[in-house]
């Protein structure tokens, strides 16, 4: 493990870490480092400063955010004139904003998918959906294949696959990792989730082994989320990077059944749902299953531009060297199709991550002397679509990725008030942890690891895409033990009424939310940067992680 030099508790002392002594050459007196004012800055950052914001990016005028709509528009100005007035300058080259090329691909939703002697009904049993650039893509009597968990992990000494050839057929898989259900067995990471476990290795190993189609069959514990959020994210507009190869290189149809439609599935084939599954999660396993699926997904595409923004502020010793914050802006934007309330406002997920981010780049910009190392917002877009924004920088980066300290992630943050510990999604992953213990101390708060390490965080947010190239990210948030009697009444009471607002209309911004622990959280990831900006090493990888710089 490298070595990271840490601030201590007093302004003083923090330019003494921060600044090197230098000599006036005709005195040959040294002169005193400059004063810095991090504690005065941290100081200031509280939430009044990220009221305002947050009700700006998740207003009806934003309509939700969408990519590539009029709501992306008003969010892109917005956060480049916030980021202009807080001193910070383009992030790429004269410009705040990196161009996306996305494929917006639409299906049409009079569609249904017979399995069998079943037809089952898109949203209500099903969804299905295309990444291929074509107007019409089908399924006919493709033979279906269990494939159990759908993976091929060597690390883990297990594969799916192994002796299988799905050319051709539709596998049907089992949502999450062997290690969830089965959290006693020593397989995988027990109850916490591995990339293995995520929807999108799914579809991505059953495309390299040549299927025509994937189905996951949705269960609401391994999953971590219910069927209506399976129904939203993926029905209306769905974008995708464009590929070189229109899609070819992807399974034909990728959907989910719902568990009943999975249950009527296996039962006509003759078999027992939970007795495969059970079967499933002892080793690898496969299974034919004598039966077929048919769909049809007739498809609206067209290539279209969305942004990424980037802002900077320049190091004062090593410039070409950064720290990234990411955030994402988009949302799902509006449904017309609802009656009432048609707007995905995305107040939580993520306006509070995009408006702490802009905060905290004032209080950047505030710092006197700036930070050894420069320090750069990465306001993404595209997240809801499967990380796109951050996928296509990494595969893009502005800022290459051998001068890439550290990520630092900010996604839908704590609105519950403050809290006496943090919760480290991935806990044990980096050296960043280091730093993150040395922040939250300076708040009377203790590590933790997130409370539901199942439902796979880590390989849900835009960090994933740096962690995947090498680059050490920290996704860290408010915990679960409120700081007082007062915020645990308080988070009582809010709980009863955002709870099941994840990716629904009422994910909108409340004037009762207490901000604080959202304050107390930006002050914290503020901090870690700062470490990070003006430390001699460059933090890495635990040896146990999976992410090691190439």
């Amino acid at each position: 493990m490298k070595k990271i030099l840490l601030p201590l508790a007093t302004s003083a002392v923090f330019a003494l870490a921060g600044c090197s002594p230098s000599e006036d050459k005709q005195s040959q007196t040294p002169v005193a480092p400059e004063k810095s004012n991090f504690d005065e800055v941290y100081a200031s950052i509280s939430a009044d400063d990220i009221r305002p914001p947050l009700m700006t990016l998740a207003s009806d005028e934003f309509e939700g955010r969408l990519p590539t709509t009029a709501g992306e528009k008003k969010t892109l100005d917005f956060l480049v004139k916030e980021f202009k007035a807080a001193g910070m300058q383009p992030g790429n080259g004269d410009s705040f904003l990196q161009e996306v090329a996305l494929m917006e691909i639409t299906a049409d939703p009079d569609m249904t998918m017979t399995i069998g002697d079943n037809e089952f009904a898109y949203k209500e049993d099903m969804v299905a959906s295309s990444k291929r650039e074509q107007d019409s893509i089908s399924l006919t009597d493709s033979e279906l294949v269990f494939v159990g968990y759908g993976v091929n992990a060597p690390e883990y000494e297990w594969n799916d696959y192994e002796g299988l050839d799905v050319e051709g057929k539709t596998v049907v898989i089992l949502v999450n990792d062997p290690g969830f259900e089965n959290p006693d067995s020593g397989k995988f990471q027990g109850t916490t989730m591995t990339y293995y476990g995520r929807w999108s290795y799914k579809y991505e190993e059953a495309s390299r082994q040549g299927a025509a189609g994937a189905l996951i069959v949705h269960e609401t514990a391994p999953a971590s989320y219910g069927w209506s959020v399976v129904a939203n994210s993926w029905s209306g507009p769905q974008y995708g990077l464009v590929s070189d190869d229109g899609g070819a290189s992807r399974v034909a149809v990728e959907g989910w059944l719902t568990l009943e439609a999975a249950q009527k599935v296996f039962a006509d084939a003759g078999l027992d749902f939970y007795a495969e599954k059970q079967k499933a999660m002892q080793g690898p396993y496969s299974q034919a299953m004598d039966i077929a699926a048919s769909v049809t997904v007739n498809n609206k595409f067209e290539k279209s531009k969305s942004y990424n923004v980037i802002a900077t502020l320049p190091g004062s010793e090593r410039p070409d060297e950064h720290i990234i914050y990411t955030s994402h802006w988009d949302h799902l934007g509006k449904d017309d199709t609802k009656e009432g309330d048609q707007i995905y406002n995305g107040a939580h997920d993520n306006a509070t991550g995009t408006a702490a981010s802009v905060v905290m780049a004032r209080a950047f910009g505030k710092l006197s002397p700036a930070p050894k190392r420069s320090v750069s917002f990465l306001i993404v877009t595209a997240e809801e679509q499967g990380l796109l924004g951050s996928k296509y920088y990494a595969d893009n980066p502005v800022i290459p990725l051998d001068k890439t300290v550290a990520n630092i992630n900010m996604d839908a943050m704590n609105i519950l008030g403050k809290t006496k510990d943090v919760a480290v999604v991935g806990m044990g992953k980096s050296d960043l942890e280091d730093n993150l213990e040395v922040a939250a101390q300076r708040q009377g708060r203790t590590l933790t690891q997130e409370d539901r390490p199942e439902a796979g965080y880590y390989y849900r947010s835009d960090h994933f895409s740096f962690a995947k190239k090498g680059v050490p990210a920290l996704y860290a948030e408010g915990g679960s033990e409120p700081a007082d009697a007062e915020t645990a009444a308080y988070r009582k009471r809010m709980n009863v009424i955002v709870t099941g607002c994840y990716h629904q209309v009422c994910d909108q911004y409340r004037d009762t939310w207490d901000l604080s622990g959202i304050a107390q959280d930006t002050q914290m990831l503020f901090d870690v940067g700062y470490q990070v900006a003006n430390a001699d090493e460059w933090p890495a990888w635990k040896a146990s992680s999976e992410f090691q710089r190439q």
